[in-house]
């Protein structure tokens, strides 16, 4: 039996598990983590990929199980939905710096609007907006690579959807 354990508890235990992906945020940070279910006899947990085909949630979702049996869970049930799909306007500002810090240029605007324009990508270097399009995919599916134009790094832009 799952007592004395509620959806606080359980996302309070989760809130350190970071993206094996981009390890300076969590899943929690990410927007990953959707819901926690807390029944009788187990805890459903709900979470939600950046992108259809992630190949960081598998180690995502044993991330999960293992952490709640380390906790004395024994029955864990992790499911993945993808509706409603993951957007970046899900990130907070604080985990768009933190990306920013690791080097990795956050969303710009939100999701509505960069289908609207393309955005103006800051390089997280020098944050000069001399910026360009190197290809539409970067070191995973949901990042694009960009070069800055004035310190010359390479770096990835996290694409907002």
């Amino acid at each position: 039996m799952v007592e004395n354990i509620t959806k606080e508890v359980i996302f309070n235990l989760l809130a350190g598990l970071c993206d094996p992906e981009i390890p300076v945020v969590t899943i929690e940070e990410m927007g990953m983590l959707r819901d926690a279910i807390v029944h009788d006899d187990r805890v459903d947990i709900i979470i939600t990929p950046t992108y259809t085909g992630c190949p960081a949630m598998g180690i995502i979702e044993q991330d999960i199980i293992t952490t709640l049996n380390n906790f004395g869970i024994a029955q864990v049930n992790v499911k993945t939905i993808y509706s409603p799909a993951w957007t970046t306007d899900w990130m907070t500002d604080t985990t768009k710096e933190k990306l920013r810090q690791y080097g990795i240029a956050p969303p710009s605007g939100t999701c509505s609007s960069a289908f609207v324009s393309v955005p103006e990508v800051a390089c997280p270097q020098c944050a000069s907006t001399n910026t360009h399009l190197i290809s539409q995919h970067g070191s995973t599916a949901c990042k694009a690579l960009y070069k800055c134009g004035d310190c010359q790094e390479p770096f990835d832009y996290f694409k907002c959807h």
